[in-house]
């Protein structure tokens, strides 16, 4: 999506050991018309696929996921991080390790959300090393649901996140904007020269 990719080049900043920050247009700051294009090419791509439900986690994952989930007309489920006093009855419960938090995220469904025979598209605002989404298609199994896509806006291909996908699960994979390296100072946009900071 050449928007995004234009605005990465623009605000990304590479703060070493592998962290993207695009807090100005991803996961702080929000650009409403950029995330309704992001919408658009998600629901683009995975025209032709039926889809029930979307599900992403929570929080960056939030606004990519309901601008898809508007553009298909589907509904959109985040996984909590916490178990709030008003999900009850069973849970679906899977950990994820943070790369930008450290430690282990707890990704947790109400399975009154997620349900058996539906066919699920994972939204999500990264793919790095894969570890979160994967926790997301253990989700999608444990329900018994049919994962039918995952569809990033940022993907970092030089951490393998995609081949660990594709190991494990037979979905098509969507990113929306690939970067290539990271090493030093540049970030490297698929197609681009490597540009310093």
């Amino acid at each position: 999506m050449q928007a995004l990719i234009e605005r990465i080049r623009a605000e990304g900043i590479n703060l070493g050991g592998g962290i993207l920050k695009v807090d100005s247009l991803i996961n702080h700051q929000l650009d409403p018309r950029l995330m309704a294009g992001m919408g658009e090419s998600f629901a683009a791509r995975f025209a032709d696929t039926p889809i029930d439900r979307i599900l992403t986690a929570e929080i960056s994952g939030i606004a990519p996921a309901l601008m898809t989930g508007i553009a298909l007309d589907v509904p959109v489920v985040y996984a909590r991080k916490k178990k709030p006093i008003t999900m009850s009855g069973p849970v679906f419960l899977e950990t994820a390790p943070s790369h930008t938090k450290g430690g282990e995220t707890l990704l947790l469904v109400s399975a009154e959300f997620l349900r058996a025979g539906e066919n699920v598209l994972i939204i999500d605002d990264f793919l790095a090393t894969g570890k979160t989404l994967l926790a997301l298609a253990r989700i999608v199994v444990s329900a018994g649901a049919n994962l039918v896509g995952v569809g990033v806006v940022v993907e970092k291909t030089f951490e393998g996140g995609r081949a660990a996908l594709q190991a494990k699960y037979d979905a098509p994979i969507h990113a929306l904007a690939s970067i290539t390296s990271m090493e030093g100072d540049t970030i490297t946009v698929r197609g681009d020269q490597p540009r310093l900071l």
